[in-house]
């Protein structure tokens, strides 16, 4: 099964990214934005403000036409997580059946509680919902530098020809069929980030992080088996891989959320996913008797139901246990 013509919505900086990488695997590329100046930008200097420095690729085509992704054999949706419905309406009169349609952002959809994918088969029933996520920034993927992500669809044969059709030496995507497991690693592993951000804002140590990041992916995985992800997705690169990376890094916008609350600052307002599916996440988990103190403590400071002292207090006074 060959993917020759990908399309990406969306031209921030991890569609551009995604687009550079489906080029330099040797695809036909189109990238629609919805601004028509970034589209002359683009399409004139051949680079995009939010990833400076980097060249877009000559294969690259850019567009404001939203039906020029008519033709594509695959689309990736590389807009955030609450604005997915939105793209994949626009997009739904010019996506043909049977095509797959790659969700790209982490996050749970805010009043409607639907997992990517979900949002996808109910916008574009004729398509088939996929999701690709994963340890991976937008800046090392549209330098190619090396990066291994996770790219799921329930069709195993089309979960690898979709894998093939974008990787690359410095691009690995490993396939499965677990696209619930991925779509959860990747949405929780967001509102985990916030809460390693405010350890290293309130500067508690190497060892709290630690602690942080371990008892955060206990939350993760009791989460996940709860609603029917595998343990290998779990672990893999979509699961732990991801946040590892996010809860390390001043480069994730979460974890530069959570220092900025750790340290009394107001935050920049740039986006962070983790802020729009902390309530959700830890409203799920209680509906399904799932304990994640960790990420009802993030969701409680972010909700201003609790101070950032308070919520620590809250966490490092629970009765001791067994672990697990």
């Amino acid at each position: 099964m060959a993917i020759d013509r990908i399309a990406v919505v969306g031209a921030g900086a991890w569609g551009t990214a995604l687009a550079n990488c489906a080029a330099r695997a040797g695809r036909e590329v189109t990238l629609w934005a919805r601004d028509a100046a970034a589209v002359a930008t683009m399409t004139t200097t051949h680079g995009n403000p939010r990833l400076p420095g980097v060249q877009i690729d000559a294969r690259v085509a850019a567009t404001g036409a939203i039906a020029d992704v008519a033709h594509a054999q695959a689309v990736l949706i590389a807009v955030p997580a609450q604005e997915l419905r939105v793209a994949a309406t626009a997009l739904a009169p010019h996506a043909r059946k049977g095509v797959p349609i790659i969700a790209c952002a982490k996050g749970i959809e805010r009043g409607t509680r639907k997992f990517m994918t979900e949002v996808i088969a109910e916008t574009l029933p004729r398509a088939v919902p996929s999701i690709l996520s994963g340890p991976s920034f937008a800046l090392d993927v549209a330098r190619g530098l090396p990066t291994a992500v996770t790219l799921a669809c329930t069709d195993e044969e089309l979960a690898a020809a979709l894998a093939h059709a974008l990787g690359s030496p410095t691009f690995r995507p490993y396939h499965t069929t677990d696209v619930r497991g991925v779509e959860i690693g990747g949405a929780a592993k967001n509102v985990l980030a916030i809460a390693a951000g405010i350890v290293r804002g309130r500067r508690l140590g190497a060892s709290a992080a630690a602690a942080l990041v371990t008892r955060g992916f206990a939350e993760l995985a009791r989460f996940g088996r709860a609603f029917g992800a595998r343990s290998e997705t779990l672990t893999g690169l979509s699961g732990l891989g991801d946040l590892v990376l996010t809860c390390s890094s001043p480069q994730s916008r979460n974890f530069s959320l959570g220092v900025a609350l750790g340290e009394g600052r107001t935050p920049d307002g740039k986006l962070a996913e983790g802020a729009f599916t902390a309530a959700v996440l830890t409203e799920m988990a209680g509906e399904n008797s799932i304990e994640m103190p960790i990420a009802a403590a993030v969701a409680a400071v972010l909700d201003g139901r609790l101070g950032v002292d308070a919520a620590i207090e809250s966490l490092l006074t629970r009765p001791f246990k067994a672990e697990g």
